[in-house]
């Protein structure tokens, strides 16, 4: 489940045995994780998951309860903040009020008494970087939303830390906004190439800004991978119903010796299952891989909603006769003259994923 293929070079930034607990409360389990130098790494989950309180821990604003921190081969576990060589931007800015744009970005290096000449050198960089030259006598308030963001992104380059860490920068701002900002923030990895690690619940980031995603659920890291690994193989059902839009259509059903699957109301056939445990299981079906069939196909779906999104349409309902199993299928095109019908749709079975009821795991193919 964890990557195998990195080189013995220092890791940018590496976890070792970490768990985090309140009281009984254990929120970060046993955690293992090294990212290599310049990485764009991913921390994905739900609320409450353990992503943030990991990230709190690397930046030294949570204590470990056990295990290492290493920053560049250096042991940060029991460092202050400052003296970890990070820098970390925040869902709500944190900026100073009483500060202009400028005083903001240059107030961790005055403190830490560098030059005055090569204070406005690094802000006057940052500032060109984010496209923020014209907002540097401007107090916070005067601001937008957007243009905060990188005002607190631009404090973090100044100081030229050796690890960025994100939690969350972009969910305060609106849609079209946060899709501008994702852009940026790609291009501006791409320029200063530096170690990150970013914390968020939106899948769209972490698929379109990640190196590789850390899928966290209940303080553990359910999978570590490419965005291309985890959407093509999730390493268990948890991954496989959170990666996705609109999500995986997950069916019970039970694998026969001879590779048929039968599950109520439907029958598919894969190619002779190598390792593939014969049982119960559970099918994974993505919504993109099902097509309609006008002979008669494997899957009968009656069609409750049409969402017509422009370019495609996404058919939501159920398996024929079975209520209780839903079923979500996408095509392209305007396809509301569907809606209340009676669809057949066939599924390449290269395309099936399986995972065995009992454990939630992926099954070899």
């Amino acid at each position: 489940m964890h990557e195998t293929n990195h080189t013995h070079t220092t890791a940018g930034l590496e976890l070792q045995g970490v768990v985090k607990r309140f009281g009984d409360a254990t929120v970060v389990q046993q955690m293992d994780l090294r990212v290599d130098p310049g990485e764009f790494v991913v921390l994905l989950g739900e609320s409450g998951c353990g992503k943030s309180t990991t990230l709190r821990m690397i930046a030294g604003l949570e204590t470990v309860t056990e295990g290492s921190i290493r920053i560049e081969g250096r042991d940060v576990t029991h460092l202050q903040p400052m003296a970890r060589d990070i820098a970390m931007v925040f869902q709500n800015y944190a900026l100073y009020p009483h500060m202009d744009v400028a005083q903001n970005m240059s107030f961790a290096l005055e403190l830490a008494g560098a030059p005055k000449a090569e204070i406005t050198r690094r802000v006057g960089d940052a500032a060109r970087i984010l496209g923020i030259e014209p907002l540097l006598g401007r107090k916070p308030k005067e601001l937008s939303g957007g243009q905060r963001q990188r005002v607190a992104i631009g404090r973090a380059i100044v100081r030229e830390p050796k690890v960025f860490l994100f939690d969350e920068p972009l969910s305060n701002l609106d849609a079209k906004l946060r899709g501008h900002m994702r852009t940026e923030l790609a291009v501006l990895h791409e320029r200063l190439g530096k170690t990150t690690v970013y914390v968020t619940h939106d899948q769209v980031e972490a698929m379109t800004l990640a190196s590789r995603i850390v899928i966290f659920d209940r303080g553990r890291i359910q999978q570590v991978g490419t965005p291309a690994e985890v959407f093509n193989h999730p390493a268990n059902l948890f991954v496989a119903a959170f990666i996705g839009m609109p999500g995986m259509n997950l069916l019970d059903a039970t694998l026969r010796s001879d590779g048929r699957i039968e599950g109520g109301g439907f029958a598919l056939r894969i190619p002779q299952p190598s390792g593939s445990t014969v049982g119960e299981v559970v099918v994974g079906i993505r919504p993109q891989t099902l097509r309609i069939a006008p002979g008669g196909g494997t899957l009968e779906m009656e069609v409750k909603v049409v969402e017509y999104l422009g370019t495609e349409s996404v058919l939501v309902g159920c398996l024929a006769g079975r209520p209780g199993a839903r079923l979500t299928a996408m095509m392209p095109g305007q396809r509301t003259d569907l809606l209340h019908q009676r669809v057949s749709l066939e599924v390449d079975p290269a395309s099936l994923h399986l995972f065995a009821k009992s454990s939630g795991l992926r099954l070899a193919r």
